[in-house]
């Protein structure tokens, strides 16, 4: 594709750096197949080749997007799929992360919009101030049919509360102390998943404790900066960022493994960190190192030998491919084999590139979308049959959830189950009981 930047524009290393991206595109139009949005609504400007356009020009001319621009860039839902098909490697992430970060500088939402941005901007990285909001919502699950009418706001509010939980999860007990490790890793807390599953990172530390590793304790870490990453909130996300590569730098000097993510919408931004900070030159290198050290639960994992399954195993699992981790991080098989090894019949899903609706905060800001893209992917897994669904990402456990006919849970909790530790709690009651 041919560009009209300015060498002044080409001073700042966003703007060369989408511009470069920009260049690869060649227009062949094999992201449209692929695309969630444009698969529902078939339009071009919701196609990743259309929403090219519309940014080369908004960033070309420097000036505020319009409306129309803002609707079609927050119909996007950054699942990546795009990526995976394209023939020519267009980074279409930092290109698109850029024209979000450009419209929160330059282009004035509507106040509803606003409002709730900052809101969801406030609350989701901070696991107390999430707690507080979950609780909220929980009292206002009986209410929900008069929220949902509300005008503007009411369809927004309703999905956020249609994703709370009706209780708060128990709290696991904690994992085993390694007492001669075999290797040292560090693991993300997150901020919104030790709220709404805190089983998921202790369930993570016991497999890692049988395979004779040790975790090391890294308090000073927090949110991974996705949430407002993708929200074009750049400064904080890059501040969240920061505190981490702090974190874990430290541990690191000490002597790290490996610093590993369990979920993979998380794990896809610690991964950029080195390019997300490569222009700060406090935090440049030692931001390529964290990307370097950082690998979803499920890539660490498959480098060791199958732990032996004490539980009968067996049982058909639906495998959902969290959309972060298939395209985001290029990790497909990976689980699968794990949840193999462990004894587990695992199916794929047909259309299993098609993202689940969930992608961060996109089912509150698009639930419409997010609501249908949900319901044809529970229906397609629906054709395999399961006993459970698997995924490896917090956000897909949470959206398949509300809607999905058997129970979700983590790849980690039913490999550590199967290895000897307790049954995950969305599995209680059902036939995985008999075989406990």
């Amino acid at each position: 594709m041919q560009t009209g930047f300015s060498l002044a524009q080409l001073a700042d290393p966003d703007m060369a750096t989408s511009e470069k991206i920009l260049r690869a595109c060649v227009h062949c139009g094999f992201c449209t197949a692929t695309c969630p949005t444009y698969l529902l609504l078939g339009d071009e400007l919701d196609s990743p080749r259309g929403r090219i356009y519309l940014i080369k020009n908004m960033l070309e001319n420097g000036a505020p997007a319009t409306p129309q621009v803002v609707k079609h860039i927050d119909r996007c839902l950054s699942c990546l799929s795009c990526m995976t098909t394209c023939p020519s490697g267009v980074h279409y992430m930092h290109l698109v992360d850029h024209a979000r970060a450009h419209i929160e500088r330059a282009y004035t939402r509507g106040f509803a919009d606003r409002a709730l941005r900052a809101a969801l901007a406030a609350i989701l990285p901070h696991p107390a101030r999430f707690r507080w909001a979950l609780a909220a919502a929980m009292l206002a699950k009986p209410l929900r049919p008069l929220i949902a009418a509300l005008p503007v706001v009411g369809a927004r509010l309703s999905a956020m509360i249609a994703l709370a939980p009706r209780r708060f999860p128990a709290r696991p007990a904690p994992a085993p102390i390694v007492a001669a490790p075999r290797a040292r890793v560090a693991l993300l807390e997150g901020c919104a998943q030790p709220v709404l599953a805190p089983s998921i990172n202790l369930a993570a530390r016991r497999v890692l404790a049988r395979h004779g590793v040790e975790v090391a304790p890294t308090g000073r870490q927090g949110c991974c900066g996705a949430l407002t990453h993708h929200m074009g909130r750049e400064a904080r996300a890059l501040d969240f960022a920061r505190a981490n590569v702090d974190a874990w730098t430290a541990e690191i000097d000490q002597g790290l493994d490996a610093i590993l993510i369990t979920a993979s919408g998380c794990g896809t931004t610690v991964k950029d960190y080195g390019h997300m900070l490569r222009a700060d030159p406090a935090y440049a290198a030692k931001a390529a190192r964290v990307s370097a050290l950082a690998k979803d639960i499920s890539e660490y994992l498959a480098g060791f030998d199958p732990l032996p399954s004490i539980r009968r195993t067996g049982q058909p699992i639906a495998y959902h491919s969290a959309c972060s981790l298939q395209h985001g991080q290029k990790i497909v098989d990976a689980p699968k084999r794990l949840l193999r090894g462990a004894g587990f019949v695992t199916k794929d899903v047909p259309e299993g590139h098609i993202c689940c609706g969930s992608a961060g905060v996109y089912n509150i800001l698009q639930p419409e979308l997010a609501t249908r893209l949900r319901d044809r992917k529970l229906a397609n897994i629906a054709k395999t049959r399961p006993m459970a669904i698997a995924a490896g990402n917090i956000g897909c456990i949470t959206q398949l959830a509300i809607a999905a006919s058997v129970p979700v849970t983590h790849t980690v909790e039913l490999l550590d189950w199967a290895s000897g530790g307790p049954l995950p709690e969305a599995l209680r009651g059902t036939r995985f009981d008999a075989d406990a």
